[in-house]
């Protein structure tokens, strides 16, 4: 397992079968959901109207679940795609358990497989899964994830970071 979280991790950094804890938590806030409900025209009202949320099974609003797919993929960014060409896609979406507004979430990455692009010699392929665990270690989201990662060799064009035109002190 490893639990380091790693900024600089290229496709030769990957090893099936790692765990990767993302250091990251967030805890959702009533913004955060009604941002992206609104953005989305998501009209549900399950999201949005705590009178109507009252009187659903849940007794209180419910956090729309695109929110919680692009939040437990952006935690786990700087240790799984941080180098990466593109996002392939997510496979197996899967929401056990709901997430409500005051819920923090957490995220781990299992690498799964990886393998050499046929037609980009300086990337790779890599999948993973990954779960969203709320604050008292329930899953609440789990999907496959399918990226194309920069090799090491690829780093130098990555560096953007400007030259200074004069040193620190």
């Amino acid at each position: 397992m490893d639990n380091q979280g790693s900024a600089d991790r290229f496709y030769e950094d990957f090893v099936i079968g790692d765990v990767y804890r993302h250091a990251l938590g967030k805890t959702i806030t009533e913004t955060d959901n009604e941002l992206i409900t609104m953005i989305t025209l998501n009209t549900q009202q399950l999201h949005f109207n705590s009178v109507y949320a009252r009187h659903s099974e849940f007794g209180k609003i419910l956090v729309n679940s695109t929110l919680t797919l692009a939040l437990v993929t952006g935690l786990t960014v700087s240790d799984v795609s941080r180098n990466v060409v593109a996002n392939l896609g997510w496979d197996e979406v899967r929401l056990p358990n709901p997430v409500f507004v005051g819920d923090t979430l957490w995220a781990e990455t299992l690498v799964l497989s990886k393998r050499e692009s046929r037609s980009r010699p300086d990337a790779g392929l890599v999948t993973v899964k990954t779960r969203g665990l709320n604050q008292d270690g329930k899953e609440c989201i789990s999907f496959k994830r399918t990226i194309l990662v920069h090799k090491r060799s690829a780093a130098s064009e990555l560096d953007i970071f400007p030259e200074p035109e004069t040193p620190i002190e």
